[in-house]
């Protein structure tokens, strides 16, 4: 009778243990809040720039700039493009703005299928993001093809990869028409000083932003803690050559073969005459 006792008491034990840890694992998990993320950049001769990305805002891009960040995509690549009381833009592997990104870069493969990313601003349909283009923001470049057709709204819209910029002073024109996604939260002095470096003349009418010196990024690395960031959806680039020429009902492979093989007899040709040549002699 007593042994029946004193287990009836550690099973009553066993079971307060287990609702308590139970009842702890629910309490833990709903008052539990992910920290966002912080990338830490450091600019070669200028010094650290910490940014606060905002994963709620835009979830996509947020992912695609870790991935690209921690993958070392980043390390090397420069300031390329400065405008004064507007923004800093870099990011490009090309150094000139005319760069692309490929996958090989995001997951660190040998697979040079470039991509691009959804444009996470209200403009596009996504209507999350309401993070307003102020001094210290960070945010997504991407191209216009507007200019070439009023058509190609939602090419240019998604047409983002790597490229980003960010704020020195406030601009309400691109709210909503880029994917902000972040701000600066230590080294604002640093952006000012990368601001005020000198920039190449431009032609007339055309806008100075090409640094004379464009400052290197030494490396962006940024903090999870924890939560694994991966892009979901990436998509296939607009290429403008190609439409361009279904505009006139051409087709461009054929021209691609036709050039191929005009360049094959012409290499047949080259050869031909050499060997010729060695004959003679």
């Amino acid at each position: 009778m007593k042994n029946k006792s004193i287990i009836t008491v550690i099973v009553i034990i066993v079971l307060l243990v287990l609702i308590g840890v139970v009842c702890f694992g629910y309490y833990k998990k709903a008052t539990f809040k992910v920290e966002n993320p912080i990338a830490t950049m450091e600019v070669e001769n200028f010094g650290t720039i910490k940014i606060e990305l905002y994963p709620d805002m835009a979830p996509e891009t947020v992912a695609n700039f870790i991935q690209l960040a921690n993958n070392e995509y980043y390390d090397g690549l420069t300031f390329h493009r400065i405008v004064k009381d507007f923004m800093i833009q870099g990011g490009d592997s090309a150094g000139d703005g005319t760069g692309s990104v490929t996958i090989g870069d995001l997951e660190k493969t040998d697979d040079d299928t470039p991509y691009s990313i959804k444009g996470e601003f209200i403009a596009n349909g996504f209507n999350k993001n309401t993070l307003k283009h102020e001094e210290g923001v960070i945010s997504m470049a991407r191209a216009d093809y507007t200019s070439y057709s009023s058509s190609l709204t939602e090419e240019s819209y998604n047409s983002a990869g790597a490229q980003f910029f960010i704020m020195t002073a406030e601009n309400t024109s691109l709210n909503g028409y880029y994917a902000a996604f972040g701000k600066v939260i230590e080294g604002m002095e640093v952006v000012h000083a990368i601001e005020g470096v000198e920039v190449e003349a431009a032609e007339e009418g055309a806008e100075a932003s090409t640094p004379k010196e464009a400052p290197v990024i030494t490396s962006i690395r940024v903090e999870t803690y924890g939560v694994d960031y991966k892009l979901k959806e990436k998509l296939e680039p607009f290429d403008y050559s190609t439409w361009l020429y279904n505009q006139y009902g051409i087709n461009q492979d054929a021209i691609t073969t036709e050039t191929d093989t005009e360049e094959t007899d012409e290499e047949e040709e080259t050869s031909a005459e050499e060997e010729t040549t060695d004959t003679e002699e």
